[in-house]
C-alpha cells in the first residue's frame, strides 16, 4: 500500500461521514490536491505522517509551493476528510452529553487532538515546569509552540484585498475556512453549539493550548467583550452545563486585558491552577446572604465567592465588580477614572466543587503613569527582562506564558552564571548578578537554579499587577473597599 492508499483507510476508519462505497471518490479528492505522480513514503502511518508525506508529495507535484501558508492550509484540507461534518458532531456530543459531560467533552477533545486542530506535536516543544515561591508552586511555560510567522506570507498578504471575512479569528465563520496568506487554515475546525442566556454560542478547543483540554466558549455575534452581569451569568451557565471545567474571562479593558478584546469569549478547560488551590486568607461579609466570601492568599487581589446558590452567587460577584468600577483610593494609587476613561474592571473565574459554584474575583486597574509607562499594575520595568507581555486570565490563575526568546537567552544566562563564554542579552545582566551573589553555581544546579529564579520572577509579575499589596498598608486598603462593597448600591 502507497501513502495515499494508507490515508485513504484512515478516512474511511475515522469518525468522518465516509464509507468504503466512498474510497475511490476519496483517492481521487486526495489526488485532487497532491497531484497524480507517485506519492513520497510516509515516515509512519498515523495520520499527521501521512499528511506530512502528501504534503511533500504536493510540493514534490509544484500543486502547492514550500511556504508555510500553503502547507497549512493542505495539511487542513487533508485532516477535514477524517473529520464529521459540523451537524454530525454536533449530534454526536450531544447524544454523548446526556451520557454524561465528560463523555461528550472526552468525544470532542480526542477528535480535535485526532485531526491535528490541536497542534499536539508543536505543543509538546513548549517547556514547563513548577517553581516555588511565597506564594505556592507557580506554573512556568515557554510558549514555543506558535509557528513563527513566515516572510513571504507576511510580503505577499500585504498585497491581498481584505475582504473582512471572517471579521476575526473567534468568529464562528471560520468552521470550515480554507484560510489565506495571513489569515490561518481552518477546514477541519469544529465548534459545537450551545444555548446561554437564551443565546447561541460555540464551544471550541485552542489549537495551541496552553493547558489541558484548553477550550474557548464564544458569542455567536462578534462584538466587544464587556464584562457585566450577564457574564457572570453565562459562567455560572457554562461550569453548570460543563462541571468537569473551569471557565474564566479575560477583563475588558487594554493592558490588564487578554490580546483579543474585540469578541466576547472566555476560556476554559480541565486544569486546576495555582490560585484555585491557594487558600482563603480571611472571610469578608459582602451582605449577600446564601454566599460565603474571602479575600484570596494571591499576589493579585481576589475576593472568592461561594454558594449553591447561583442567583445570589451573580448578585455578589456583581456588587463587587459595580462597586470596583467606582472605586478609588489615592493612597494606594487606586483611581476608577482618569477625566472620563475609566480603568477599573475584573477578571472573573467560575468553578464547580461538589455542589457548590466558586467564583473568583480579581480587581483590575489599567492606569499608567511617569513612573510606569507600561501600567502602575502591570510587571514592572525590572522584571521586564522575563515578562513584558498583558497579565491575561491564564497568568492570573498562576500559570506563566513566556515569550519564546526566552528558551534560549536563559541558556546564556546560565553560561554566565557558570562563568562561561556567553552571549547573554544585557538587560539580563543585573538579574543574573543577583543570582550569581545569592548561589554556589555549579553546572549541575544552574538549571535548576535558573528555573527558580524565573518563578520567583512571575511571583514579582503577579505582585505588581495587584492592585492591593501584600503589606499592612495594602491589606488595610483592601479592608477598607470591602466595607463599601457591601454597603455599595447601583
Amino acid at each position: 500500500m502507497d501513502t495515499i492508499d494508507k490515508f485513504v483507510d484512515q478516512v474511511i476508519d475515522s469518525p468522518s461521514d465516509f464509507t468504503d462505497l466512498d474510497r475511490i471518490y476519496v483517492h481521487n479528492k486526495v489526488l485532487g490536491l497532491i497531484g497524480d505522480d507517485a506519492p513520497v513514503e510516509a515516515k509512519g502511518n498515523q495520520v499527521v505522517d501521512l499528511t506530512d508525506a502528501l504534503i511533500a508529495t504536493a510540493i514534490k507535484n509544484g500543486n502547492i509551493e514550500d511556504s508555510a501558508s500553503d502547507k497549512e492550509i493542505l495539511a487542513d484540507q487533508l485532516m477535514d476528510m477524517v473529520t464529521p461534518l459540523p451537524s454530525a458532531l454536533n449530534h454526536t456530543f450531544w447524544d454523548l452529553y446526556q451520557e454524561s459531560p465528560d463523555a461528550a467533552t472526552n468525544y470532542f477533545y480526542q477528535l480535535s487532538r485526532d485531526n491535528d486542530y490541536i497542534k499536539t506535536r508543536a505543543i509538546a516543544k513548549n517547556v514547563e515546569y513548577e517553581a516555588d515561591t511565597d506564594f505556592g508552586k507557580l506554573e512556568i511555560t515557554i510558549n514555543l509552540s506558535k509557528p513563527e510567522k513566515d516572510p513571504k506570507a507576511i510580503a505577499a498578504a500585504r498585497n491581498q484585498p481584505e475582504n473582512g471575512y471572517p471579521l476575526c479569528q473567534l468568529c464562528m465563520q471560520n468552521e470550515g475556512y480554507r484560510g489565506r496568506l495571513g489569515y490561518p487554515a481552518r477546514t477541519n475546525h469544529r465548534i459545537i453549539r450551545l444555548t446561554l442566556d437564551g443565546e447561541t454560542w460555540g464551544f471550541q478547543y485552542s489549537p495551541y493550548a496552553y493547558f489541558s483540554e484548553h477550550s474557548i466558549f464564544l458569542d455567536e455575534v462578534h462584538r466587544p467583550m464587556v464584562i457585566n452581569r450577564q457574564t457572570f451569568s453565562i459562567l455560572v451557565q457554562i461550569v453548570k452545563q460543563f462541571p468537569n471545567y473551569f471557565v474564566g474571562s479575560n477583563a475588558d479593558l487594554p493592558i490588564v486585558g487578554g490580546s483579543m478584546l474585540s469578541h466576547e469569549h472566555y476560556q476554559g478547560g480541565r486544569h486546576d491552577f495555582p490560585m484555585m488551590k491557594a487558600p482563603v486568607d480571611r472571610a469578608i461579609d459582602l451582605g449577600v446572604d446564601g454566599v460565603e466570601a474571602g479575600i484570596v492568599k494571591w499576589p493579585m487581589s481576589t475576593i472568592r465567592l461561594s454558594s449553591s446558590n447561583t442567583t445570589a452567587l451573580v448578585a455578589a460577584a456583581v456588587k463587587i465588580h459595580d462597586a470596583w468600577k467606582n472605586y478609588s483610593d489615592e493612597s494606594v494609587d487606586v483611581r476608577a477614572y482618569t477625566n472620563e476613561t475609566r480603568h477599573h474592571t475584573t477578571t472573573p473565574i467560575a468553578r464547580k466543587v461538589g455542589d457548590q459554584y466558586i467564583l473568583d474575583i480579581v480587581l483590575r486597574d489599567n492606569q499608567t503613569s511617569a513612573e510606569f509607562p507600561d501600567g502602575i499594575f502591570h510587571p514592572h520595568q525590572d522584571v521586564q527582562h522575563i515578562k513584558k507581555e498583558n497579565i491575561g486570565l491564564i497568568e492570573v490563575m498562576g500559570r506563566a506564558i513566556l515569550p519564546a526568546r526566552l528558551k534560549t537567552e536563559l541558556q546564556e544566562v546560565e553560561k554566565y552564571l557558570l562563568n562561561a563564554h556567553n552571549q547573554m542579552v544585557e538587560m539580563h545582566r543585573p538579574w543574573a548578578d543577583a543570582i550569581k551573589a545569592k548561589y554556589d553555581i555549579n553546572e549541575n544546579n544552574v538549571e535548576k537554579i535558573v528555573d527558580q529564579e524565573v518563578g520567583k520572577v512571575f511571583a514579582r509579575v503577579l505582585a505588581d499587577a495587584g492592585v492591593f499589596k501584600w503589606d499592612e498598608q495594602g491589606e488595610a486598603a483592601f479592608d477598607k473597599f470591602v466595607s463599601t462593597v457591601k454597603t455599595y448600591t447601583a
